[in-house]
């Protein structure tokens, strides 16, 4: 019985039909994965009939070359029995013959005649016994030409059907070759859009950074200066204190960003055409996009004359609100040395704290990943459905920040200490300040550790 191989077929029409969103999203290509795994065993017991009937064909021809070779031998046995039947009548002719003779010498010789007589009966004899040989040989050639007929014909059905398996393989592999190479392209085609989009917000991060910095500007009452009064040009500038104080954005150039901090540390040497004039402040800031932050291995960088700071966009409105902080004196030769040492404390706090939680958001958005990745492969298929379910039922709704609305500090420290009552009520043991429960986080003292070798390095 032949088979159909439905799923095969049902798999190249699966995979023919699919849209980006089969392909893309993992509970509509994992039916198509599982009926691949099926298509591939039709397959391969497509490949073991072909080598089957590769087999039997070769067994067949086997057999019609040693029926060729017993015809061949048939007929030389009919030829030297046609000669042995030619030669026993030639024999009987001339028996005949003597017999003849021996009947017009009846009278004289009865009793040689008698004796002919017997002679001629075992002749005849002999003749008959012949003659049943060449039939019984001419039964056997004939049988033997039904079965070279028969073996023929099936050798022509064997090779028919060779033929038929042979171009639907070569079909089936073609097909899947063309869609192994469309699906190629077609990841390529997505990586290429997903470059494309990385370059065109690399692009717009400038823009970006400016249009935030104008904003937290705007809100705060913090002078922002379109136009520099010293050499260079600067993406964003700000005033406070009658100092100028410096934000670059820096994207990466290539698609490659495993070279991006080496061109943040050049850029960072770059800002000395700035800070060598008197009214700029000698820490400045470079702005790069949060998706190349795993690529930063330092994120401060004390050039001797002047110190650069590499942040993000998140981290732009506490560092200006801590500079801010600066405008409350009049004068800033009126501050103290302790209390210059309060606002450095401040702004170096400000900076760390946005550098660690950073460094915090990538390692879970890293280990969420990671989780999520393992749902897809470890749960079972019948509880992944109910998981998708439920998780197209959820919907989360943070807060929204709005321009018009004011974050009180008063207020998060009321909120914070009302969920640390009822963490308490739950038995949680809180530490006795952010700072010491930061430093218990496993992450904080692998920073610690490698902030620590690069120091002796």
């Amino acid at each position: 019985m032949a088979e159909t191989f439905e799923k095969l077929a049902l798999f190249f029409d699966k995979i023919k039909n699919a849209t980006f969103w089969d392909r893309v999203l993992p509970w509509k290509w994992a039916p198509i994965k599982a009926l691949s795994y099926e298509a591939y065993g039709e397959y391969r017991r497509l490949v073991e009939s072909f080598g089957r009937n590769s087999g039997e064909l070769e067994q067949g021809r086997t057999s019609v070359a040693t029926l060729r070779q017993e015809n061949e031998q048939l007929k030389i046995g009919n030829a030297r029995a046609e000669k042995e039947l030619e030669q026993l009548r030639t024999n009987l002719n001339g028996e005949k013959a003597i017999v003849k003779e021996l009947q017009n010498t009846v009278s004289v010789q009865g009793e040689t005649i008698k004796q002919g007589g017997k002679n001629l009966v075992t002749k005849q004899n002999e003749i008959t016994l012949v003659q049943e040989r060449v039939e019984g040989f001419s039964r056997q050639v004939s049988q033997l030409k039904e079965e070279i007929a028969i073996l023929k014909e099936s050798e022509s059905n064997i090779v028919k059907d060779y033929g038929i398996k042979s171009a639907t393989l070569d079909r089936t592999q073609n097909r899947i070759e063309e869609e192994r190479a469309k699906e190629k392209e077609q990841q390529h085609q997505a990586e290429i859009k997903r470059m494309e989009s990385l370059k065109k917000n690399w692009q717009l991060h400038q823009q970006l950074v400016k249009e935030t910095i104008k904003r937290i500007c705007q809100k705060n009452t913090v002078v922002y200066e379109e136009k520099v009064p010293f050499k260079g040009n600067p993406d964003s500038t700000i005033k406070i204190c009658d100092e100028y104080v410096v934000f670059d954005a820096k994207a990466p150039v290539k698609d490659d960003i495993d070279g991006f901090y080496s061109y943040v540390r050049n850029q960072a040497e770059g800002l000395q055409k700035y800070a060598k004039h008197e009214k700029v402040k000698k820490e400045m800031f470079l702005v790069i996009p949060l998706n190349t932050v795993h690529v930063i291995e330092e994120f401060s960088f004390n050039m001797a004359d002047y110190n650069v700071y590499v942040v993000t966009v998140d981290a732009l409105e506490p560092i200006i609100l801590a500079l801010k902080k600066i405008e409350e004196y009049e004068f800033v030769d009126q501050l103290t040395p302790d209390e210059r040492d309060n606002i450095c404390r401040i702004i170096g706090k400000f900076a760390h704290t946005a550098k660690r939680r950073i460094q915090i958001d990538n390692f879970f958005s890293l280990q969420f990943l990671e989780i999520l990745t393992k749902c897809d492969r470890d749960i079972p298929s019948d509880m992944r459905e109910r998981v998708m379910e439920l998780d197209r039922a959820e919907k989360l709704n943070p807060p929204q920040d709005r321009r018009a609305k004011e974050l009180q500090t008063n207020e998060l420290v009321r909120e914070v200490g009302n969920l640390q009552r009822e963490a308490r009520a739950k038995g949680v043991v809180f530490p006795k300040s952010i700072e010491d429960g930061i430093k218990a986080l496993p992450l904080y003292e692998e920073s610690q550790q490698g902030e620590a070798n690069q120091e002796s390095k």
